[in-house]
């Protein structure tokens, strides 16, 4: 299972041209996991944060840029989660817009402590959590 989200490109996501200037992209993917949390885990990134004290910081991006985006285009963001170590997740996130594919990024974050700033596992609980999203690749 993948987790999808529809997200409408804003005048504030793109460059003078209208087309998405390329570090937005990283934001709507952090949108995207906040989004999973929330809306499929069933757990606010605030919640996440404030209350459980939890982070999940990114470690490592790498996105690739297959086409142009532009204002006011409609891109389905769909979520893969295609590793999971003793306390990292790798998300697997491609972007498109109709039949076109316009990003591929591999998005890896850890969780950590907010009150150490180490890195925690992730449990049993988390795991079963993120279980139904994890792909082979």
């Amino acid at each position: 299972m993948t987790f999808k989200k529809n997200i409408m490109i804003r005048w504030g996501h793109c460059d003078p041209a209208g087309i998405i200037f390329f570090p937005r992209y990283a934001e709507l993917c952090n949108d995207v996991v906040e989004d999973l949390f929330c809306e499929a885990l069933g757990v606010s990134l605030w919640t996440f944060t404030q209350k459980l004290r939890l982070g999940i910081p990114f470690v490592h991006l790498n996105m690739d840029f297959l086409a142009p985006s532009i204002f006011n285009e409609t891109l389905e963001f769909e979520l893969a989660i295609t590793a999971m170590g003793r306390s990292s997740i790798t998300f697997n996130i491609d972007a498109r817009c109709g039949a076109e594919e316009r990003l591929r990024a591999v998005l890896k974050v850890a969780m950590i402590s907010l009150d150490t700033w180490q890195t925690v596992p992730i449990d049993d609980n988390w795991r079963g959590k993120f279980a139904p999203f994890m792909s082979a690749g």
